[in-house]
């Protein structure tokens, strides 16, 4: 995100920012609305990616100046959060569960990859996310209601969805970065010649080995499922050594 402007010391403070209704300074009442500054951001977003995203660039699109988007959003990090749970409201909060707590949790995954993937920016701003609004939770209740039948107390359920969301932004990000390096043929022959050329210095025996094996298929989508089932599939369910309590313990 743009650093034209200064970022609150103190941080959001998520009682006022999500369960105190948006008012503006007393005056003029301005003819736009915290939702639509939102929407302008995340538009800003989307278009040119993160660090386009300024509060002069954003009070540009909703034709104010910038001092009045301030009532609505007083610094960059409290836009960042309104813009995380106003994209979140694309993910469904309810909908059928299997009972299977694995196959539910892959479905709860690629709900999250379809959705980082029409917001590329969202990996990174999830890295510094820190006060889930209701739409983020929304979402959250219906990933932990999908863990239930594993029999884990919440902590671990909490725990597994993080870990869920880490990997799926992780796996986003070397996505889009693999698509963009798509875009340039010339750097991904290079890249090639140099891994074929290390895997035949006698010092990389593992890595030549690995370079020899049967390709996997390397489309988005079956990378993506390989990797969702060696994460979710491993997971254990027996968490008595881990400092938690295990269930029903």
């Amino acid at each position: 995100m743009a650093q034209d402007e200064g970022t609150g010391a103190a941080g959001v403070d998520p009682e006022r920012l999500w369960l105190r209704p948006a008012e503006p300074r007393r005056g003029r009442r301005p003819s736009f609305s915290r939702e639509a500054i939102t929407v302008a951001a995340v538009a800003l977003a989307d278009a040119e990616g993160l660090d386009a995203v300024s509060m002069r660039r954003v009070a540009a699109a909703v034709g104010a100046g910038v001092m009045s988007l301030y009532s609505y959003a007083p610094d960059k990090e409290t836009l960042l959060e309104l813009m995380i749970d106003h994209v979140s409201a694309e993910l469904p909060a309810t909908g059928p569960l299997t009972g299977d707590w694995r196959a539910d949790l892959k479905t709860v995954a690629r709900l999250q990859r379809d959705h980082m993937l029409r917001h590329p920016w969202l990996p990174a701003a999830l890295a510094a996310h820190r006060t889930p609004g209701p739409n983020v939770l929304a979402f959250l209740e219906h990933a932990l209601a999908a863990l239930r039948p594993s029999g884990l107390d919440g902590a671990a359920r909490l725990e597994i969805f993080a870990q869920l969301t880490a990997f799926v932004a992780g796996h986003v990000t070397h996505e889009l970065a693999q698509a963009e390096a798509v875009r340039s043929p010339g750097r991904a022959a290079a890249e090639a010649r140099y891994l074929a050329a290390v895997a035949q210095d006698g010092d990389h025996p593992e890595l030549a080995e690995a370079l020899c094996a049967p390709r996997r298929p390397t489309d988005p989508e079956a990378t993506f499922t390989r990797f969702l089932d060696r994460l979710v599939d491993g997971l254990d369910t027996d968490w008595s050594g881990a400092g938690l309590r295990p269930p029903g313990g």
